[in-house]
């Protein structure tokens, strides 16, 4: 199969009831009067998921969280549960994103885990591998985005279920970014070891998307390059016509 354009927003901990509401009309009024040849999904956070399903209605943009639990229920204050959020409405849950690996210690081990829970209760995932600035100072991108490919996709993984997002650590929100060919060099590293633990055709089908700091002035260099698949988008998914101009310059 074709591998077909992801556009993908991770709004993190940003946006009240308003102007998640108001972000969310304001995309799916945008993609319904333009034709864009790629799929949509904005991940809000849990606070929203249920009002941005509703502004969301009628549009075939897919809803995302930021992260679920490996457990269906129990004794886990604070958490949220993949049945709960496939309850809800979510197709996609974002996992082992470098904020979840730093701010709560979570390894390759648990994010397996974690998508191994979402499968079972019909959500799609998004799982993030990249490297700190000290591993790319140190040469180890490579060997490191490996390593949490191996060990965060469980045996279940497929180019149905799964998206892999490369996001480089030192790039998120900082405004720094890697050159074109660093990018496309450790996406088809990616698909490499994705071959060499699923098979070719998982590998060809399977989309690799590209975050760090994409934004409208630098989405076509990157979102053009053979290896990559879409985009995982940080701070300019929170500017409807931000996220669809990088949209815009690729599909």
């Amino acid at each position: 199969m074709a591998r077909k354009t992801m556009i993908a927003g991770n709004w993190k901990m940003n946006c009240l009831q308003k102007d998640g509401v108001d972000l969310a009309k304001n995309i799916a009024l945008k993609v319904k009067n333009n034709k864009y040849n790629c799929e949509f999904l904005v991940c809000p956070p849990y606070t929203l998921l249920y009002s941005v399903k509703k502004a969301l209605r009628g549009t075939k943009i897919a809803l995302g969280a930021q992260d679920s639990h490996q457990s269906d229920k129990g004794a886990h204050t604070g958490d949220i549960s993949p049945q709960m959020l496939k309850d809800i409405g979510c197709e996609y849950t974002i996992l082992g994103h470098s904020e979840r690996r730093t701010d709560h210690h979570e390894n390759n081990a648990l994010v397996a885990k974690k998508a191994q829970a979402a499968y079972a209760n019909g959500l799609k995932t998004i799982i993030c591998v990249g490297e700190t600035a000290k591993q790319r100072e140190d040469g180890e991108t490579l060997a490191i985005c490996a390593k949490q490919v191996r060990g965060s996709l469980p045996k279940e993984s497929n180019a149905t279920n799964t998206v892999i997002a490369y996001e480089p650590v030192w790039a998120i929100g900082t405004g720094k970014t890697p050159t074109a060919k660093d990018v496309e060099d450790v996406h088809a590293a990616i698909r490499q070891v994705v071959a060499k633990k699923f098979g070719a055709k998982t590998a060809n089908n399977m989309r690799i998307l590209y975050g760090g700091s994409v934004k409208p002035s630098n989405a076509k260099e990157f979102l053009s390059l053979p290896d990559v698949d879409g985009a995982l988008i940080g701070g300019a998914s929170l500017k409807a016509d931000d996220f669809l101009a990088i949209a815009k310059s690729v599909c």
